[in-house]
């Protein structure tokens, strides 16, 4: 059976692991405190889960999600992601990182930032433009005809293609928006950030009771294209 290890157990990394449970993978959760501060969280989830530190995490997965504050990013382990599909869903919100003189200037990403910092894993960006509750919400069996579409980034195609599978067996369809240095397109205040999920979008922003509505992949594609630096 596949595993999917999660470095970080919040609210994304949380839903994902409920996700992969009832798609019949084992998961690995790890958070910074600790895995006995995952206790009730795995005994929601049965026995396909268990609690362990964010380098058994790593080493466990068959593909690895980071989901931590982009301020910890240099925290999550290096040794044991070389040559894994790392999956990474960090946004940039300068209130809560602090200024990072290179994504202020757009010289970089999020994701290449963390690649930098894993330089033999393979990094794709992906289940960070979409809320949780609506990530929880939306998830669809292959093939109906109100499935929801996520956009993924990366370098490496055959590690775009395992985020395809894991992204279908948790309920969605994949679109690629290209390399690493495209996931820009799908960054906070894009038109591909959390609206094209919303039922009532405001703006570039949803309210946090939203109840969702979903975007197939010609929604995503139009929102991706719609993107601006600047």
């Amino acid at each position: 059976m596949s595993t999917l290890g999660l470095i970080g157990s919040g609210h994304i990394g949380s839903t994902l692991a409920r996700l992969a449970v009832a798609a019949g993978l084992d998961v690995v959760l790890s958070n910074s405190r600790g895995p006995e501060t995952l206790t009730d969280l795995v005994a929601e989830l049965g026995p396909g889960a268990r609690a362990a530190t964010p380098a058994e995490a790593a080493a466990a997965g068959d593909w690895v999600v980071v989901t931590v504050p982009l301020k910890n990013y240099r925290q999550v382990p290096v040794a044991p992601l070389a040559g894994k599909v790392v999956l990474d869903t960090n946004n940039y919100y300068p209130e809560r990182d602090g200024h990072i003189a290179e994504l202020d200037s757009e010289e970089t990403t999020t994701s290449e930032l963390l690649r930098r910092h894993l330089p033999d894993a393979k990094v794709v960006k992906a289940f960070n433009n979409i809320f949780f509750a609506h990530l929880a919400a939306l998830a669809r069996p292959s093939g109906a005809p109100d499935r929801s579409a996520l956009p993924i980034a990366g370098d490496d195609p055959e590690a775009k293609e395992a985020a395809t599978r894991l992204l279908d067996l948790l309920g969605f369809d994949a679109v690629d928006a290209g390399r690493l240095a495209d996931s820009w397109r799908f960054q906070r205040d894009t038109p591909a950030y959390v609206v094209p999920y919303a039922k009532n979008p405001q703006g570039l922003g949803i309210s946090m009771d939203d109840p969702g509505a979903s975007a197939d992949a010609a929604t995503l594609r139009a929102a991706l294209a719609a993107a601006r630096r600047g």
